[in-house]
């Protein structure tokens, strides 16, 4: 499995280890150049045969304009997972949006803390 991760702080550069030792490969973005695979979300994308499915973790603040950005990137088929803590009433519109370009939308909230590796 392939799969685009955008935010690699303590719970998604600790999950893109996870997912690399299960045998996925994992392209990652940060804003932090040392530990990010693409420069920018563009190139991730690039990087990403498709369909590609993004699974986002970035900080609540960080999360629509992401998603904003991915929705221009992305082609119909594609995937964003919305990894983050958002609040849920934020969800049917970011769905509906993506929807009218064929993007599939899912909320998948994760929690557990940065210990779970």
């Amino acid at each position: 499995m392939q799969l685009g991760l955008v935010g690699l702080g303590r719970m998604g550069g600790n999950m893109r280890e996870r997912l690399r030792a299960a045998g996925h490969e994992v392209v990652g973005f940060d804003r932090n150049p040392e530990v990010s695979d693409a420069a920018s979300l563009a190139e991730l994308v690039d990087k990403l045969a498709p369909p590609r499915v993004v699974w986002i973790m970035v900080p609540v603040q960080f999360t629509e304009s992401t998603i904003d950005e991915l929705a221009g990137l992305l082609a119909e088929g594609d995937v964003v997972i919305d990894g983050g803590n958002s609040r849920f009433s934020d969800d049917p519109p970011r769905a509906e949006r993506l929807g009218q370009r064929g993007i599939g939308y899912l909320d998948c909230g994760v929690s557990g803390g940065i210990w779970g590796r």
